[in-house]
């Protein structure tokens, strides 16, 4: 009976929409269920952002074939889209060829076995998958699952500003005046927010470098528009990323964007800041408070883009095998471990490293990192070819790796010099050759741009 019943999939993103491409591809019925009111609902609120990846990088193969018979054509492989194109182009028709088999609106709130909390162990495996959601209109519902991709990724769960992954006294009260996502200045109400004012971006991956070039950009227009840029170490070689020897170069771009910002007096460097308190002068601007005591000057407003986390509330039935730190599945975190990995580059991984003591879930897409960064979409797509193999029965295929990644050039201690990183001999290390560097831009040629923000590093 179990084998009747769909795969369920959580969120029609692009992760989602490739599983279910997959599965529809192999016979398996999928159904995928998506919180918001469209497909790629979490991409379209980081539209004005452009991937550092292009074209020919973040489009999924059985996606493709699944859309060819409409008539759908491939945007140029060579070309960076934005989140709005990604969407518009490619997420919400390859949404609308699987038509019924996405639900929008349907917001999961628990994943269990039928019958069984996490405690029971008698006849678990034999039980189906049961995953309640709330629809659009409040109504509770329930649907049984022979496995649960879960592509929900961390978008909705920001990390704060506080240092130690705590929010920092003082952060919910002056929300006001924070924000946790690159801000669109196209927008002529964001626009004003930031014009001849003075921002704190707290943050050292890609999203900040987006965020500092944008800024930067700004202040060419609008005089007294100024960045304070709040590290929580110091600068190094690596700070900026893989630059010029980044096979990205989209990516590369983003941190020497953010150094010109710097250079060239747009934004100032605050290192070795851990935030510990957020107060507000007379004023009601807000002032960051070290833990070492330090009280910056004031700021009319804060970016904070200090990475992204899973949600796991309603996972909490479902027997995971996840890292302590990275909360990724125990066998891939050593692979993206940040504190053991300096380089970008993950080895393709698949079912095996995704799998749980619980049999037929896995997490996958920027969900399956946890809280690591760096990732890419072609890696998530390797993922879900992988997993769908693996559901469907196909164990040679799913064993398979079909996919090589790019480097990020960022090695160990030296960063942009091309010195391997610690435990890597130089044949082995990380740096790449310079690749031709291609500035991109949000609107301008500066503000070089990535895929979701977060800790940013990702497509």
């Amino acid at each position: 009976m179990s084998d009747q019943l769909p795969v369920v999939v959580i969120g029609a993103g692009p992760a989602g929409l490739a599983a279910a491409a997959h599965l529809v591809e192999r016979g398996v019925e999928p159904l995928v269920l998506e919180a918001g009111p469209a497909a790629a609902a979490a991409v379209r609120e980081w539209g004005h952002v452009r991937l550092f990846s292009t074209w020919g990088e973040v489009t999924d193969p059985a996606a493709e074939r699944l859309l060819a018979p409409t008539g759908w054509t491939k945007p140029a492989p060579d070309t960076y889209p934005s989140g709005a194109e990604w969407a518009a182009l490619y997420l919400q028709p390859l949404a609308d060829v699987l038509g019924d088999h996405v639900r929008y609106g349907a917001k999961v709130t628990g994943v269990s076995r039928s019958g069984r909390d996490r405690v029971v162990d008698a006849d678990r495996d034999k039980q189906p998958f049961v995953l309640h959601f709330t629809t659009a209109d409040g109504a509770e519902q329930r649907v049984l699952a022979r496995a649960v991709i879960d592509a929900s990724g961390t978008w909705t769960t920001p990390g704060p500003a506080g240092a130690g992954g705590l929010p920092a006294l003082g952060e919910k009260a002056a929300a006001d005046r924070i924000t946790h996502r690159v801000p669109d200045l196209e927008d002529p109400v964001v626009r004003a927010r930031y014009a001849g004012r003075r921002t704190a971006v707290i943050g050292s991956g890609a999203s900040a470098f987006t965020a500092l070039a944008a800024l930067a950009d700004l202040a060419d227009d609008e005089p007294g528009t100024h960045a304070v840029w709040i590290l929580r170490r110091g600068i190094s070689g690596s700070t900026f990323g893989g630059g010029e020897a980044d096979e990205l170069p989209a990516r590369g771009a983003l941190g020497l964007a953010a150094k010109a910002a710097v250079d060239n007096g747009y934004a100032d460097a605050v290192t070795g800041f851990r935030t510990e308190a957020i107060d507000r002068d007379t004023d009601g601007r807000l002032v960051l408070v070290g833990e070492d005591g330090r009280r910056l000057d004031p700021v009319d407003e804060a970016v904070v883009l200090t990475g992204l986390r899973p949600d796991l509330t309603f996972l909490s039935e479902i027997r995971l095998g996840l890292d302590e730190r990275l909360q990724a599945p125990l066998a891939l975190a050593p692979l993206i471990d940040p504190n053991q990995h300096s380089c970008g580059t993950v080895y393709p991984h698949g079912h095996r490293e995704l799998s749980h003591p619980e049999q037929d879930i896995y997490l996958v897409g920027m969900k399956s990192y946890g809280r690591a960064p760096t990732f890419l979409a072609m890696t998530g797509y390797e993922q879900i070819r992988s997993v769908t193999a693996a559901i469907a029965g196909d164990l040679e295929s799913a064993d398979r790796v079909e996919l090589t990644l790019p480097e990020t050039g960022v090695c160990g201690g030296s960063g942009l010099t091309g010195a391997p990183a610690a435990g890597q001999d130089h044949e082995g290390g990380c740096c790449a050759p310079a690749p031709e560097l291609v500035q991109i831009g949000i609107s301008t040629p500066a503000a070089a741009a990535a895929e979701e923000p977060s800790t940013g590093e990702c497509c």
